[in-house]
């Protein structure tokens, strides 16, 4: 079956002929499953042909760098990212904006050719795909990641007008992308944003609906506009915002945490309503399980998801501390689904 047409059917509360994924890994997992598998160091186009995902993106979830030497990189908006420990994102060291203003800081060009060269040619190699272009850090990340978490919080009290300016300014940026993506031959626009921790929303409910909602609904509209759909990254516990996400138009919803939220009931609950993209737990299933229930639990998601609005993955991208043996694992299992193997055969 088309790829494409699955994700789609999926997103419509169809039920699958089988639960499609699209499963992400850090950069020492790949280095794992590339020794497992006896392909190359830098041969991500054998790994993917393996992994055979039913997602795939252009643009960047996590953002454009240049490198500054000493495991130091600097992102578009000025940001600089320390990558000693962190090799995938890495830690913001310093402040973009030491003050409450936007006075002296000028955003970069949202249409700079960084963003959108070669996509087209990007977009032909990815065959029947489900094609979703990444806005990553795209709107409360952005603004902390600029001014210093710490500060952005204090300034939610103390300087309300800044982070209203603030949030604005960074969604008027993120239409202004959304607007160009859609252009090409793509099917969703895929925000990332982390709002939650392990227990509720990092700034609590009344902030964040005095704050990033309106921006945010803001964004959406012009994704719905524009006849494409909506998938979100946002770790941790926010599950109390699913309904109102809902109603300004998310499709689909990732991570999907199974240490913070009760899956199976949510899955259950929005099912026609609202996809998941996740489930698979990262923090102890994969790093501490015994194969087998690595297995078991990959089955139970893949039952579960079986009614429509699913995508199978783990909670976050596999981290290297992972054993590689519970990677393929979960590999196998979900390519194991018989209607998938009878279409390879």
């Amino acid at each position: 079956m088309n790829r494409r047409k699955l994700i789609r059917g999926v997103l419509a509360g169809q039920p699958p002929p089988y639960v499609p994924w699209s499963m992400g890994f850090t950069l020492e997992a790949k280095d794992k499953l590339r020794a497992h598998y006896g392909i190359g160091p830098d041969d991500d186009s054998s790994l993917a042909t393996i992994l055979d995902n039913h997602l795939a993106g252009v643009g960047s979830g996590v953002g454009f760098f240049t490198d500054l030497g000493d495991d130091r990189v600097q992102d578009v908006f000025g940001v600089i990212w320390d990558r000693r420990v962190d090799k995938d994102i890495g830690i913001v060291s310093g402040q973009v904006l030491p003050a409450p203003t936007l006075t002296d800081y000028a955003f970069p060009d949202p249409l700079a050719p960084v963003f959108f060269d070669g996509i087209e040619a990007q977009l032909a190699l990815l065959g029947d795909q489900f094609k979703v272009f990444h806005i990553g850090f795209s709107l409360y990340e952005r603004a902390w990641t600029l001014r210093g978490m710490e500060a952005l919080l204090m300034d939610f009290h103390d300087h309300p007008r800044f982070v209203h300016e603030l949030l604005n300014t960074i969604a008027d940026w993120n239409i202004a992308q959304v607007r160009k993506a859609v252009t090409y031959d793509i099917d969703a626009i895929y925000f990332g944003d982390d709002w939650g921790q392990q227990r509720g929303l990092q700034m609590g409910p009344k902030l964040w609906y005095e704050f990033i909602y309106p921006p945010l609904r803001r964004m959406y509209t012009a994704v719905k506009e524009a006849g494409k759909y909506i998938f979100i990254h946002s770790c941790g516990d926010v599950d109390e915002l699913f309904d109102d996400l809902v109603a300004i138009g998310l499709d689909c919803f990732n991570p999907f945490q199974p240490e913070v939220m009760d899956v199976f009931p949510l899955m259950q609950r929005h099912r026609g309503r609202l996809t998941f993209h996740g489930g698979m737990s990262t923090q102890h299933t994969l790093p501490y399980g015994s194969v087998e229930e690595v297995r078991a639990q990959t089955r139970r998601l893949l039952e579960a998801g079986s009614g429509g609005n699913y995508i199978f993955a783990p909670a976050h991208a596999v981290e290297g501390d992972v054993p590689v043996e519970n990677i393929v694992a979960m590999i196998e299992t979900v390519q194991a689904q018989p209607a998938y193997q009878s279409l390879r055969s």
